[in-house]
């Protein structure tokens, strides 16, 4: 994936960590929710998870229950204002071998005027954001994986839908 043309992900506000060098996520004890505690639930839960007291993580569900398999929980991978709006959006992760080769799957949250938190996309990809924009100035996201010939979403106002595929920076036909 071209660098020119992608901002890589790079954690801003970590909060859980896995094999690959994060730690699950611990749902605070009760009275000891800080800001960025509560922020967090409601981000899992936005994103339709739940913690597992049991595992002491957050988990989907997709991978089963328990997870199945080589898994890694739940983590919030970034949080900042994607499209300059003022307001800050969410990238959840969870990885595992119940997403097939790619192993990843995640979803991109924003935060609403009032405060809550709405998927705005989730795909068993890679997500890399690009320099290129859709509406409301919120950039495109590459879906890597295995292969040499990636789909790329776009915002249209209302949701992440395919507008192209690349490679490295270029247009490519992805195999049929």
């Amino acid at each position: 994936m071209a660098a020119a043309t992608a901002a890589a992900i790079t954690p801003v506000d970590v909060v859980a960590v896995n094999a690959a060098g994060h730690q699950p996520a611990q749902a605070p004890a009760q009275g000891q929710r800080s800001a960025s505690s509560q922020r967090d639930r409601a981000i899992f839960q936005a994103a339709g998870f739940r913690f597992s007291q049991a595992r002491g993580q957050w988990e989907s569900g997709s991978c089963g229950d328990p997870p199945m398999g080589a898994y890694e929980p739940g983590a919030i991978s970034k949080v900042e204002d994607l499209n300059g709006d003022g307001r800050l959006e969410a990238l959840v992760t969870e990885g595992g071998t119940c997403y097939g080769n790619v192993g990843t799957r995640f979803w991109l949250l924003s935060q609403q005027p009032g405060g809550q938190w709405k998927v705005m996309t989730n795909s068993i990809a890679m997500p890399e954001f690009l320099a290129t924009k859709g509406a409301d100035g919120f950039p495109d996201i590459q879906g890597g994986g295995p292969g040499f010939c990636f789909p790329v979403t776009r915002w249209n106002g209302r949701e992440y839908a395919l507008n192209r595929h690349e490679y490295e920076g270029r247009p490519c036909s992805p195999p049929r």
